[in-house]
Parts: C-alpha cells; structure tokens; sequence
C-alpha cells in the first residue's frame, strides 16, 4: 500500500513494468527501454544466485522503476537511489514507499560522482552500480569505479550516437579519447568505443573491465561489465578498426601496425580508422547462460531469451557486422534472405550468424567479397515470381 504520509497518485498514472508499480511524474522514463533493463535484472538475478548477496547504487534512478525491479525481481537486498533532481523527491519517494520496507533502500538527490566518492571514503562497496546517463557516461566512469566491490558490476547507458558513428568525430575524441569514423557496422562500434574507454579508465587503477553484455537499441548503447583485479594487459583487445570503403572489408588493427594499414583490394584511398577501441568478445558467454538459465524460470522472459540465444551466438566473432543491403549493393543484386546467406557462408567453411545489432546484417568471419560472390549464387538460384 502507498505511504500513508505521502498523497497516493490516481490509479490511471500507475505503470506496471516486470513487478515494479510506479509513477512517472514529471520524471524522464522511455518505455521502450524496456529490454535494456530486463538484461540487467537478468544479470542482477544471476549475480545474487552466484554470490548470494545484491547490493545496488542506482545513480541516476529518475522514477526509480530500476530501483525497484532489482529488488522485487532480483532480490537485492538494498539499493541506494540517487537521483540528482531534487524536484523528483516525492515522486521517487511515493513509488518506493509503495512496494519496499523502508530498511532495504535510501534514497539521495546529489550528483552521482559525489556519491562515487562518498562510498570510497566509507569504504562502502556495491555489487552492481547502474550509471542510465544521458549523453555519454564518460564523467563518470573513473569516478564510479570507487564506488564497485571487487568482482561487481558497472551498467553503463550511452546515447551519444552521433559521436559514436562517425558524424563527430572530435566529440567522440574528446569523450571517449578515440576517433571515430563512419562506415556501416556504426552501431556495433558505439559500444566498442563504450567498452575500450571504461577498460581503459580501469587499466589505469590496476583493474580490469570486461563485458558481461553489451546491447543496441535504438540509438541506445548499454554496456555491462565486471571489475576485476588486473591480469595482464590484452593489448589484442584494445585496438583499432579500419573500413575500406571501395570494396567494403574491414580489418582489425594493434597499435604496432598503425603506420602500414592498407586494403588487400589495392584501393587508390587507404581504409579510414576508427579507435581505439574493444576488439575483444562483446559478451562474457559463462555470464549469457547464466542469465539464460534465470530466464527459463518464466515465461515473460521469452523475448529475452531469445535475444540472449543471439548475443551468444555472435559474442565470439569479429568486430563488425555486414548489412545485407550493403552486401546487394556492393553485388548489384537483390538483398540476399538473411538465413540463406548465413547457411551458404558455413557451407563454405566460414562461421555466420545473425546479430542483435541489425535485423537486416550478418557477422561472419568470410571477406566481404565471399559474401558478395554467395549473394549472387543465392540471387541467381532464387525462383522468379509469377
């Protein structure tokens, strides 16, 4: 029931999401971020099944929906919601107050980098900081690492897309201290950029961070990754991404090969370069089934389940993604049938499959021309229509 000291909002403003009721207010909320937040209770689920305890800093809770599903759905056993507009208090306060014991939450207004700071000084660590930041999260990845225990997560939001595909590359070189360059697979690099820039920020402490998962949406990149004590230093995985735009392959770059890139097609252009960057695996599959596993436990899960089976179907292969109107265009035929292609490609002895990032692309680890040459197989074997 609604806090008898608060007024309780008409029943018609009440939402549902997952097993969160809540209020919008004058709070920004986007419904069709709906899945972003299913993949981190998934992972949250996983996390407190695996370590058995789930402590949460929401640093930018808005209506606190987030708040609200890591306890009610993952079980947290407390979570601090902050958020920085004081004028969201009640409203926050209310949609709380309605479903949770007032011991297993606390609620601030103050910019998320002073709360960072202020867990550090208390030493009082999170298992799992979600940063759902608008523009881009780079303030605060530095900060937020103070703030996550050892072995804990970061969610991180990005909507800096413009900065991220190439269309401003110097606002991307200033964000994320990378150059960014327009080419087809754009929205796979938005999250390659996210990656890289906090991996490195952790690199620079001793620490190591790596993808849990990472998804696109919409113009929305999320990225979730683990901390941990640092091994040695991938340098493999932290590298840089050249296009070729004459015959449209791509080819992964390290830093010690930056002065001799080039394209085997022997175009008169060099291939434009984007990076630095992760180049490693976009997902942790040991972390994927886990939340694989949580989902099967109900049906409302279906959707996420099947967006998990895709993301640890693609996690292991390489850094980019050929659109299928790309592939008819660069072939003068018709866009090839998606699972067509990726069946003649692993006839053919290479790996493909679909990606979560594009409902009309492939990875695969085949050269573009193979994929041009097999669309032209599949376009010529097609039957005409009647």
């Amino acid at each position: 029931m609604p806090s008898p000291s608060l007024p309780s909002p008409p029943q018609e403003q009440w939402q549902q999401e997952g097993a969160a009721h809540f209020c919008v207010g004058d709070a920004f909320f986007r419904s069709s971020s709906q899945t972003g937040r299913d993949l981190a209770v998934l992972a949250a689920i996983a996390y407190k099944t695996h370590h058995g305890q789930l402590r949460v800093l929401d640093a930018m809770t808005g209506c606190g929906v987030r708040s609200l599903r890591y306890v009610l759905e993952a079980g947290a056993d407390y979570v601090w919601a902050n958020e920085g507009n004081w004028e969201l208090r009640s409203r926050l306060q209310a949609n709380l107050s309605h479903s949770l014991p007032p011991d297993c939450y606390r609620i601030t207004h103050q910019d998320a980098n002073v709360a960072f700071f202020d867990c550090h000084q208390r030493q009082d660590f999170y298992d799992l900081i979600d940063i759902d930041s608008f523009g881009s999260p780079a303030p605060y990845l530095s900060t937020s690492l103070w703030a996550v225990k050892l072995g804990g997560l970061i969610y991180l939001t990005s909507t800096d897309g413009r900065a991220t595909s190439g269309h401003a590359p110097d606002k991307s070189l200033q964000t994320y201290g990378a150059y960014a360059r327009a080419h087809p697979a754009a929205h796979e690099q938005g999250l390659r950029l996210l990656i890289g820039a906090v991996a490195q920020q952790a690199a620079t402490r001793g620490l190591t961070a790596s993808p849990v998962f990472s998804y696109y949406q919409g113009e929305v990149s999320r990225v979730m990754v683990r901390i941990t004590r640092q091994s040695a230093w991938q340098s493999a995985h932290y590298g840089f991404l050249a296009y070729c735009h004459a015959c449209g392959q791509f080819q992964t770059l390290l830093w010690k090969k930056l002065g001799r890139v080039s394209c085997p097609c022997r175009a008169a252009g060099l291939p434009v370069v984007s990076g630095p960057m992760w180049l490693g695996p976009l997902h942790s599959e040991p972390d994927l089934a886990a939340m694989h596993g949580a989902a099967l436990k109900s049906d409302r899960w279906t959707d996420c389940r099947v967006l998990i089976d895709m993301m640890r179907a693609e996690s292991a292969m390489p850094p980019y993604y050929y659109p299928l109107a790309e592939i008819g265009r660069r072939g003068k035929t018709d866009i090839p049938p998606r699972q067509v292609l990726i069946e003649q490609l692993c006839r053919e002895g290479f790996t493909a499959t679909r990606t979560h990032l594009s409902a009309e692309a492939i990875k695969t680890t085949a050269p573009v021309g193979i994929c041009l040459q097999l669309a032209r197989q599949v376009s010529q074997r097609s039957p005409l229509p009647e």
